[in-house]
């Protein structure tokens, strides 16, 4: 009969064979100590690690602080201090698409499979956390392999304490890299701007604090096509200031959501009654996602109102437009960080119909 071996003289199990990709999505917004962590994690079973960075190509906001170059930079930073080759990285920017969670899924997977090209031997690093964690069940080609790391900290936290100038607590969340670039930030024009906005959104939100039920705010856009161009308006105020937009705004007492859509294309723009707008509606929808504007839960009714072909009627800023012009299709398309909120979705959605 043979002996039982010693458990102290077995050798240890093999080590998991290392996977050749590993993929980790997220905003970054910034990044903080437990991205760090998890990424660290990763790279420990991956030999290199995709970073798919989120809301590319948007514009600047107190949500979306930094564009998607800046937080590729940071992260490269954050793990440099950290002892990660920069070879070991490689990253994927992705737009957000608020109403087309086909497309959003379609750029990660390209955008992922031009660095794997064609490699099967890809792994998904996650944690169910959340609702906002369902997209780790949308990639059933990729092994999912989740982290270990488990922490309360949130990108929300980090930001709110920047805005607020609690920089004691900024610099307990983040990695020394991330806070050296949030330091020289918030030196810039940019940073200013963001600030302005966080205030009146805080103090917008303020005025609603005591209202019995959470406010439900309804609005409505008008997407004017003539000649190949849409009418644009540049905003004047917070939020999103200088940012581009549909002409558009709150629903007033006694009138209708096309009446409404009709009334602030006109004060807006200038647009005369000469042009029969009611007459060119042609499309219509509604675009209710939860988190599409900061200042409240806002929901929007967008019509289409396409004048055909023909000069193209002479505009005049007013009301709360800064400026009002015709843009070439090809310029709203090709531009959505130029875009406030939600507004290029929607004029992409009605513009890419068939």
């Amino acid at each position: 009969m043979t002996a039982p071996r010693d458990p102290a003289l077995s050798p240890p199990p093999p080590a998991r064979r290392k996977r050749t990709f590993g993929v980790y999505i997220g905003r970054f917004e910034p990044p903080h100590q437990a991205h760090l962590l998890v990424m660290l994690e990763a790279l420990r079973s991956v030999q290199k690690l995709i970073v798919v960075i989120g809301s590319a190509r948007a514009a600047r906001n107190t949500k979306n602080p930094f564009t998607a170059d800046e937080r590729q930079g940071v992260v490269t930073a954050m793990l440099a201090e950290a002892g990660v080759a920069r070879s070991r990285l490689l990253f994927v920017h992705v737009r957000d698409y608020f109403y087309n969670e086909g497309l959003w899924l379609s750029e990660v997977q390209r955008g992922v499979g031009e660095h794997t090209r064609g490699s099967s031997d890809v792994a998904l690093i996650g944690h169910m956390k959340d609702e906002s964690s369902y997209y780790l069940r949308s990639f059933p080609g990729w092994e999912f392999i989740p982290t270990h790391v488990v922490s309360p900290l949130s990108a929300t936290d980090v930001r709110k304490a920047y805005f607020e100038d609690r920089l004691e607590d900024v610099s307990g969340m983040v990695p020394p890299a991330v806070h050296t670039f949030l330091t020289t930030f918030r030196g810039t024009p940019e940073y200013a701007e963001l600030r302005a906005e966080f205030d009146y959104l805080r103090e917008y939100r303020a005025a609603w604090k005591d209202a019995p039920f959470p406010p439900v705010f309804v609005t409505a856009d008008g997407v004017v096509t003539r000649s190949g161009h849409v009418l644009i308006v540049r905003r004047a105020g917070l939020p999103g200031r200088g940012r581009l937009a549909m002409p558009g705004g709150f629903l007033e007492q006694g009138e209708t959501l096309v009446e409404c859509a009709v009334r602030e294309v006109r004060e807006e723009t200038g647009l005369g009654e000469g042009v029969n707008l009611p007459a060119a509606l042609r499309a219509q929808a509604v675009f209710d996602y939860p988190d599409r504007s900061q200042r409240g839960r806002t929901v929007t009714h967008a019509f289409h109102f396409d004048l055909g072909i023909g000069q193209l009627p002479i505009l005049r800023a007013a009301s709360d437009a800064a400026d009002a012009f015709w843009m070439p299709l090809s310029e709203a398309l090709g531009h959505p960080e130029l875009f406030f909120e939600d507004h290029h979705a929607i004029i992409e959605h009605f513009l890419m119909r068939g």
